[in-house]
């Protein structure tokens, strides 16, 4: 079966709105990181486990918390390991609202490019889109790393001894980002596949003119 112009550029739109809804999503929620305290007879700690996002921290069932701002932080004082963490913080809190904005301008020239058939406009903004999906990859993956490198200079400075009945994972923010991606992709191939029927068609429409030539 196959598909027309028309379905093409819809579901794209789709996607696209998706891909936007969900990356905002998760920019704005906190549950990137999940930190669950065990007890050592099995109940759960509910007061000593948390979850963070990108810009705050919610220790048990108290009030979120801002994290620190690395922008305006004086890091003059801090190891090198804290520095190179605050950087990484630095990278993840501008690539993913960045890629949140861009999306924006993408779904326009989508929007623009779908109603004039244009298909260098379609092919441009594919790979317009394709490059937000790496803005947003980018992002996730550094803060994957980061979260790695805070745990291991958590328990360098505490001890393996105190971590041992903490259980560490990622949440459905995380998921959300990585949704966003996998729809940033889908949408830009999608625009690609409209600029390739784009292309056949007007060989098409062509073809008769030409051959009465």
């Amino acid at each position: 079966m196959k598909m027309n112009f028309g379905a093409a550029v819809v579901v794209a739109g789709l996607m696209g709105l998706l891909s936007f809804s969900f990356l905002a999503a998760a920019i704005a929620s906190e549950y990137w990181y999940i930190l669950e305290v065990n007890k050592p007879n099995g109940t759960k700690s509910e007061e000593l486990s948390s979850h963070t996002g990108l810009w705050r921290t919610c220790e048990g069932n108290n009030a979120c918390i801002p994290l620190v701002y690395p922008f305006t932080e004086d890091t003059s004082k801090f190891s090198d390991a804290e520095r190179y963490l605050i950087n990484m913080q630095k990278v993840i809190i501008v690539l993913l609202p960045l890629s949140l904005v861009l999306l924006v301008f993408g779904g326009i020239c989508g929007l623009v490019s779908s109603l004039a058939r244009s298909c260098p406009l379609l092919v441009g903004t594919g790979a317009y889109l394709l490059l937000c999906s790496a803005i947003t990859l980018t992002g996730v993956s550094v803060y994957i790393s980061y979260s790695h490198m805070a745990l291991e200079e958590i328990v360098r400075t505490v001890g393996p001894a105190r971590m041992t009945h903490v259980h560490i994972s990622f949440g459905w923010s995380m998921g959300l980002a990585w949704l966003s991606f996998s729809l940033e992709v889908i949408t830009g191939v999608l625009l690609f596949l409209g600029a390739r029927i784009t292309y056949l068609q007007s060989r098409q429409e062509l073809a008769p003119a030409i051959s009465l030539a």
